[in-house]
């Protein structure tokens, strides 16, 4: 930029403030008018075009999904109160419906699934709720939370105008709000539901019901307002929502990708800021980092008006039992701000907590001020909002290699790569997207307990059918796959016989095409082998194997295996799965087809059924001493192990294992796949939470249904902690404004019933940027010698130190004229 340039730029922002300081003034006279109408009505939830009005005054509110049934009761208070500290307002979750009417007419709203528990927990710690009530949800849980039962009810169609699903649906949603209601939860009542949402990113499969996709949207609407809860309703990812119904954005960059409000007179709102990527088996995780997560923020925030901002997953919690939906893990948003397990995950929950704290210190002018946007060239902008007497300025740098020099108004601002710097009063520097000044955290894994004493375990070989035990499920014809198990198992066995004639030379080929997840083939009760499918893949996925028959009748045993239902799209109820074409091949001849053989099918594992894995289940199975089987595919395995000591989490490492699913005092702690590698050649995921409640004093009943083979001898019990933390910041850095200090410092904080118990490194100076590495190899070529001692003086066996960033701390300059930083490395224990 040229200085004549700047100059014009410079002239253009003052006038442009100026002037919107006036605007403000002129308009504020009217908004004023308007909030004091309001306050006399209390416990009121309205809107208009900036922002949700509560008791008549507009609210800046940031928000946190969490959903109930992904964590246990025992964990709600504690996950809520590190929401509450992390700068949030409410607390979002779906209803799940599958999980509170699995058989129709027979609700379910204990222990997990108690949805008043948890809605009165958040209330009773000061938060309010976003109650997305569906009840399709999608979210990765199986059959997106609707009731398998449902594509049993006659002439359904889902999600789209037919009166079947239409009347199940109201039945459901008229029960969720009586129970609120009932309750006095929702905020008119006194209670913290503010806002609710019906249906959920319809927009996605609307064009695929045709007319039957717009007059469905405006039923659902109508419905959900005919319900008179007191407050608004919402609708995601749905820009033709009806008039009294709030379009809302899902995504990772809604202040670039949302249109925006389809009515002047309806909010920004964000409802999914996605923290992470969920994982699926087979894939690497993706991450989000902190800064990306701020800058999203801040975006949306400055140039869409937004004023209310959800993160999803705040806390993603753990996939327990079969909820998850096809190839879903059973860890859920592992990397949000709170982890699979509860804990803080660094720098993401502090980052975000100080950019909460930034935006709330300037809600009046973003709530009520005239807002005024500025080019600083291709890559950078500013946004400006004003009142009489407050004023904040978003300046944004999106070029993702260079700094930003900017000048506005009377200052020089240096933006980082893409980073959004605020700006309060539109002067001074309270936060930048960029910088990250919140410690880093190092989760590890603790082994407490290594099971490999080979006279602990037990196994049992689960029987290879030939013949069903129960033989209701036969015909010519190769059943569906969920429509036979009613989604109750993930296992399908189809068996059939073949009379095999000698006839030739060559090698005979067992095909099977299957639309499954997983397919295992059985001749004569000897193993063939399997195949698998992958998140990506569409279509069948093929077995073929060279086998041996022998002369007569022989049995043919397949398993099908599901690892999840299907959570999305169009016509789910449609959906095939199973076996497809079965035949047996010899070189240079036809196939012998046998898809219309007389076909019997079983549903379920005998172990499944007989309940093995409950603490009374193991009566019901012969267990013997682990032999050769070991390895072999389609073994139950069992052992007992102490509860640890403490309160850390607990978790099972099964890196050694196949695939199955695993419970632990009968209570199924998810599906397992260790040995689907991604592309890095590592587990999608290893480690595999256990609640502290669902274990007791004494021995607990570990059980794995291992599917493909695997060494049980190698499992280990952990605990979780963040053992080692790592704070850098910079003597330029922006002060915190939730610190007492007014100058830069070095915030330490351990978990909870942690103290730091070392120091690992320590240097005020011009240390290596990331010092996440303990060793001397981190000292740049200005260090104070003092470092150390004074780190350790401040910090050792504290749960939490701050360290101010400043000369004088550190006994004077060690280099003058070198910009400066502290860097700490610590250990809690």
């Amino acid at each position: 930029m040229t200085g004549d340039a700047t100059v014009v730029v410079v002239v253009l922002v003052v006038l442009a403030a100026l002037a919107a300081l006036a605007a403000a003034g002129r308009a504020r006279g009217t908004d004023e008018e308007a909030r004091g109408n309001r306050t006399a009505a209390r416990r009121e939830v309205t809107y208009d075009g900036r922002a949700l009005i509560l008791d008549g005054a507009r609210r800046m509110l940031f928000s946190g999904d969490m959903h109930y049934p992904r964590s246990t009761p025992e964990m709600w208070p504690g996950l809520i109160a590190k929401a509450r500290k992390g700068g949030l307002d409410v607390i979002q979750t779906y209803v799940f419906w599958n999980a509170h009417e699995p058989v129709q007419g027979q609700y379910n709203f204990d222990g997990r699934y108690d949805l008043v528990k948890f809605i009165r927990e958040i209330h009773a710690q000061g938060l309010y709720v976003s109650l997305r009530v569906g009840p399709f949800v999608e979210s990765e849980w199986k059959y997106g939370g609707l009731p398998f039962w449902l594509r049993g009810i006659p002439n359904i169609t889902f999600r789209c105008d037919n009166e079947p699903f239409k009347r199940h649906m109201q039945k459901f949603v008229t029960k969720i709000v009586n129970l609120m209601k009932d309750e006095r939860l929702f905020y008119p009542q006194g209670g913290p539901i503010i806002i609710s949402q019906i249906e959920n990113e319809y927009k996605l499969v609307e064009a695929a019901f045709h007319s039957k996709g717009p007059s469905y949207v405006h039923w659902a609407a109508a419905m959900a307002i005919n319900l008179q809860t007191g407050v608004p309703w919402m609708m995601c990812k749905q820009d033709d929502a009806p008039d009294q119904i709030i379009n809302t954005c899902n995504g990772l960059i809604c202040g670039e990708t949302f249109l925006g409000p389809n009515s002047p007179n309806k909010p920004a709102l964000w409802t999914e800021n996605w923290t992470s990527r969920y994982p699926v088996y087979g894939q690497d995780q993706r991450y989000r980092s902190a800064a990306d997560l701020a800058f999203a923020v801040a975006l949306f925030i400055a140039r869409k008006k937004g004023s209310f901002v959800n993160y999803y997953m705040y806390h993603g919690g753990t996939n327990f039992g079969r909820f998850a939906s096809s190839y879903v893990t059973t860890s859920y948003y592992d990397g949000a701000p709170l982890d699979e397990y509860g804990l803080i995950w660094q720098p993401t929950w502090a980052h975000l907590r100080e950019l909460h704290a930034a935006i709330k210190q300037s809600a009046e002018p973003l709530l009520w001020g005239t807002y005024s946007n500025h080019s600083f060239g291709q890559q950078q902008e500013g946004h400006v909002f004003a009142t009489e007497s407050e004023c904040v300025a978003f300046l944004v740098n999106f070029d993702k290699h260079k700094v930003a020099t900017i000048q506005f108004g009377e200052e020089v601002f240096q933006l980082a790569p893409k980073s959004i710097s605020i700006l309060s009063q539109c002067r001074e520097l309270v936060f930048e997207t960029g910088k990250i000044n919140a410690q880093h955290g190092l989760r590890t894994a603790q082994v407490v307990q290594s099971l490999n004493h080979i006279d602990r375990w037990k196994i049992f070989k689960e029987p290879i059918p030939t013949v069903p035990s129960k033989i209701s499920n036969s015909g010519d014809k190769l059943y569906e796959h969920l429509s036979t198990t009613k989604d109750e198992t993930d296992y399908l066995w189809y068996l059939t016989a073949y009379n095999y004639r000698r006839n030739g030379n060559g090698q005979l080929v067992l095909h099977v095409e299957a639309h499954a997840h997983i397919l295992h083939a059985f001749i004569n009760n000897d193993y063939v082998g399997l195949v698998h499918g992958s998140p990506d893949q569409r279509g069948n996925i093929v077995l073929k194997e060279p086998i041996s028959l022998r002369e007569g009748r022989n049995f043919i045993s397949l398993l099908c295996v599901m690892v999840g239902s299907p959570d999305s799209g169009a016509y789910m109820e449609r959906r095939v799965f199973g076996v497809r074409k079965v035949s047996i091949k010899r070189k240079q001849q036809r196939p012998h087809s046998m898809d219309n053989e007389m076909w019997k099918h079983q549903v379920g594992l005998s172990g499944e059924v007989n309940k093995i894995y409950t603490p009374k289940g193991p009566s019901h199975a012969e267990w013997t001493a682990i032999d050769r089987s070991m390895h072999l595919p389609l073994i139950w395995y069992k052992t007992a192990f102490d509860t640890p000591l403490g309160n850390d989490p607990v978790t099972l490492n099964l890196s050694s294992m196949g695939k199955g699913e695993v419970w632990i005092n009968g209570e199924s702690i998810g599906r397992y796949w260790v040995s689907f590698k991604t592309p890095s050649r590592q587990p999608s995921q290893s480690l595999y939470h256990i609640p502290r409640y669902f274990l007791k004093t004494g021995d607990n009943l570990l059980v794995l249904m291992e599917e493909i083979g695997g060494d049980p001898l190698q499992i280990t019990v952990n605990t979780m902690s963040i053992a080692r933390i790592y704070g850098s910041v910079s003597e330029f850095s922006t002060p915190s404004l939730l610190s007492r200090e007014n100058h830069p410092s070095v915030h330490l904080r351990c978990q909870k019933g942690k103290h730091i118990t070392d120091i690992e490194f320590a240097s005020y100076g011009n240390p290596v940027e990331d010092c996440r590495e303990s060793g001397q190899s981190c000292h740049g070529s200005c260090h104070a010698e003092m470092s150390e001692f004074i780190v350790k003086n401040a910090c050792l066996g504290r749960r939490k130190c701050v360290v101010p960033v400043r000369a004088a701390k550190f006994g004077g300059d060690p280099c003058p004229g070198i910009a400066k930083s502290l860097s700490v490395v610590a250990i809690c224990g």
